[in-house]
């Protein structure tokens, strides 16, 4: 794993990967000989029923998988969501069942390359960290003629995870999103936008916060979507969902 990424996230707390060097990176951790059909996997998302705004322009589908430092990364049943009011005072405290990555999507060796990556960097960060819990999110958020799409109507805040990967898989007739990191105390520490396919970001959710600024068509008569696939790393033995106690 280049020691730039590890590098950067231990003294910024996050960092920006243009999608020319992730390609790279991804593919010296396994192939993406399914992309295609793995971004096209986004066009069958479901409507997110949970959103505490009203909103109905965020669909998504959602997997969560076990990975040890080696092995394999293994695909758990299908389960709730969770975050407490602490990290998500709009949506938090409550179980939210999403509908499940399709097999095609969550197996398939895009997915499974991703996943491999993220293991190889986080458990580098986290070398006490035997067992991850992992979490994936396929997100679309939708703009519609008047109305903006919220890629986070929570606003600044934090997933209650280690490590987040954000990847943007397709942009299409989309205006702002710009993605804004800041220190618990508030500063500004950096933003940038993902633009280009496999653009990404690599947050420590343990020392920064992230927001994303609203997005718009830019043309209304078009259709406009920000595809994104978010992946959360968080160790095992921590993690403390709904009946779950310490």
């Amino acid at each position: 794993m280049p020691m730039a990424l590890h590098e950067a996230i231990v003294r910024d707390g996050f960092t920006f990967v243009h999608a020319s060097t992730m390609r790279g990176l991804l593919e010296a951790s396994g192939a993406l000989t399914d992309w295609g059909s793995f971004r096209e996997s986004w066009n069958h998302l479901e409507f997110d029923t949970y959103m505490a705004d009203g909103g109905r322009y965020r669909r998504r589908r959602h997997a969560v998988f076990l990975a040890g430092r080696e092995g394999t990364i293994e695909r758990q049943p299908h389960q709730a969501h969770y975050q407490s009011l602490d990290y998500n005072p709009l949506h938090g405290g409550l179980a939210r069942w999403f509908e499940a990555m399709t097999p095609e999507a969550a197996d398939g060796p895009s997915m499974r390359t991703i996943l491999a990556f993220s293991r190889g960097l986080f458990s580098g960060l986290a070398p006490a960290t035997s067992t991850w819990r992992v979490e994936a999110h396929q997100f679309r958020i939708e703009a519609r003629p008047g109305a903006v799409g919220r890629p986070t109507p929570e606003g600044l805040h934090r997933d209650g995870v280690d490590y987040v990967l954000v990847l943007l898989i397709n942009r299409q007739n989309i205006g702002r999103g710009t993605t804004a990191i800041h220190a618990l105390d508030g500063r500004l520490l950096g933003s940038f936008t993902l633009t280009n396919p496999l653009d990404a970001a690599l947050v420590d959710d343990t020392r920064v916060a992230h927001g994303v600024t609203p997005v718009e068509a830019i043309d209304p008569a078009a259709p406009a979507y920000r595809d994104v696939l978010v992946v959360t790393f968080v160790s095992a033995s921590s993690y403390r969902g709904p009946g779950v106690s310490a």
